[in-house]
């Protein structure tokens, strides 16, 4: 397979975990504290929550903890439903929490009290990015390289890169420089928040394994 000018470097993420020093113990504790905490703390809980192998019903920290922590179930489901990526930053994210909260304040007067231990603890992370030593000079060797590399490289191309690009890296790259767009759209499409790292890991690895045959039959060595 014929290599290209600008290989997929394959980078991985580590977070260390940064305490706030502020807890809630009730739903307007938490309110409160959301409106005045850093943003690197929302940032945390939200961008970062799939960091953490997070996933399913829950999309944040918040609505696992009104959830869990809570029993306050239609108020979890409504944080759940924020998508941080359609907005411009971290502020807007924090106004559209409050909203809700605030909402959910309005006819909800008196939630209940977390149980002791069980309280919302405002922590960040300090993210650190590295080179995983794996590149890819064709998609061939992309394949490999996606099937083995390890989880946190999943998380920093696909979650991470769409806030720093606004997609995923792998899209980017199979657009830009292998002039793969359909493949692109197909891992753009995936939904971030219905899915974990490893299906998602498989899925593109699935999706890459096709065009690579299709390739090989084109060229004549499929067999």
């Amino acid at each position: 397979m014929e290599k290209i000018s600008e290989p997929f470097e394959f980078k991985e993420c580590i977070g260390i975990l940064k305490a706030t020093g502020r807890k809630a113990a009730s739903l307007r504790e938490l309110r409160d504290i959301l409106a005045v905490v850093r943003a690197g703390s929302i940032y945390h809980h939200t961008y970062q929550y799939f960091m953490r192998g997070r996933f399913l019903e829950y999309t944040n920290d918040f609505a696992q903890w009104a959830g869990e922590g809570l029993g306050e179930r239609a108020l979890s489901e409504e944080l759940s439903n924020i998508d941080p990526y359609e907005f411009r930053d971290i502020e807007e994210v924090r106004k559209k929490l409050l909203d809700v909260i605030d909402g959910y304040l309005g006819h909800s007067p008196a939630p209940r009290e977390a149980m002791a231990g069980a309280e919302f603890y405002f922590n960040e992370t300090v993210t650190i990015i590295y080179p995983a030593g794996i590149r890819a000079e064709n998609l061939a060797e992309f394949l490999i390289a996606i099937r083995f590399i390890d989880i946190n490289a999943i998380y920093y191309h696909f979650y991470d890169a769409r806030v720093r690009l606004g997609t995923n890296d792998f899209s980017s790259w199979f657009d830009r420089m292998i002039n793969k767009p359909e493949l692109a759209a197909a891992v753009s499409a995936i939904d971030p928040f219905m899915h974990d790292l490893e299906w998602i890991r498989r899925y593109i690895a699935g999706a890459v394994e096709v065009e690579v045959q299709r390739d090989m039959e084109m060229t004549g060595g499929g067999g």
